[in-house]
């Protein structure tokens, strides 16, 4: 496997994922057709009120939040890699009458979609991991961003990555020095499922995500660290309170997520 390849080879992963998800009670898709809103407590407190808002969501997956944030008054688009999964999402809007738009791009070449720049962009939970470079991933965002716009993102913590599968030992590099080749079976919203994929991912430490943005015109408002995950979608964890999720025997140890917001200069 060819480091190189990293995005054909993810984004078949992503693609092979779609179906399980949408049928996974991880997703809940039955409630969030229900009107059931798939955004956390971590981001809402950042993004404030949409209404009215142009909101650039990146990596959308199959559209949950995208179509979340129609529902609160917001002029939402959704980005992501996987075909699949965005051809998904455009049914899924359709079916429930909003007017979501959704552009299947990889990140890196989301301004050649889009000409347009937004009041608010929005990425969550397994984001950064999927581009070696934070600083082509900044540019990316300052340039669909409006002057005085809000970045407001959520993701797990890089310490979280470091670990092994059931948190037993460090078995990864904090820092970002080469790119990690897995091979996986199930996923983390169905591990029995019978599917297998390979994927190509980087770590990155705190400081290389906010001197990427620093450095590309945002200005940090807020950068805040949580004990918990608002997602069940590691080994070994428990449910101390509901919706927070830790890993057992961590207990509240480790940061497990982290979420800022800055604003375009």
């Amino acid at each position: 496997m060819k480091t190189s390849d990293y995005i054909n080879i993810n984004k078949l992963t992503w693609n092979n994922k779609v179906d399980v998800h949408i049928d996974s009670e991880f997703y809940d898709m039955e409630g969030f057709l229900q009107g059931k809103s798939t955004l956390n407590t971590i981001e809402l407190e950042l993004l404030g009120n949409v209404k009215g808002k142009k909101v650039l969501h990146l990596q959308c997956h199959f559209g949950q939040d995208t179509m979340t944030f129609s529902r609160m008054g917001a002029k939402a688009t959704g980005v992501d890699l996987s075909d699949k999964a965005i051809e998904r999402a455009r049914e899924i809007n359709q079916n429930l009458g909003l007017d979501t738009s959704f552009v299947c791009c990889d990140i890196y070449d989301a301004p050649n979609h889009l000409n347009e720049q937004f009041d608010i962009i929005f990425t969550s939970y397994g984001t950064i991991g999927w581009f070696p470079d934070l600083d082509k991933w900044a540019k990316v965002i300052s340039q669909l961003l409006k002057p005085g716009g809000k970045f407001v993102m959520a993701d797990f913590h890089p310490i979280v990555w470091m670990f092994d599968n059931d948190f037993k030992e460090i078995f990864y590099n904090y820092f970002n020095t080469e790119a990690i080749i897995e091979d996986e079976s199930g996923t983390y919203a169905d591990r029995e499922a019978e599917i297998a994929n390979q994927t190509i991912t980087w770590n990155h430490p705190t400081s290389e995500l906010l001197n990427a943005l620093i450095t590309n015109g945002l200005e940090l408002n807020s950068f805040n660290e949580f004990d918990y995950s608002p997602y069940n979608c590691f080994n070994e964890t428990e449910e101390f309170e509901p919706n927070k999720f830790r890993i057992k025997h961590l207990k509240n140890k480790i940061p497990m997520v982290y979420s800022l917001s800055a604003t375009k200069k």
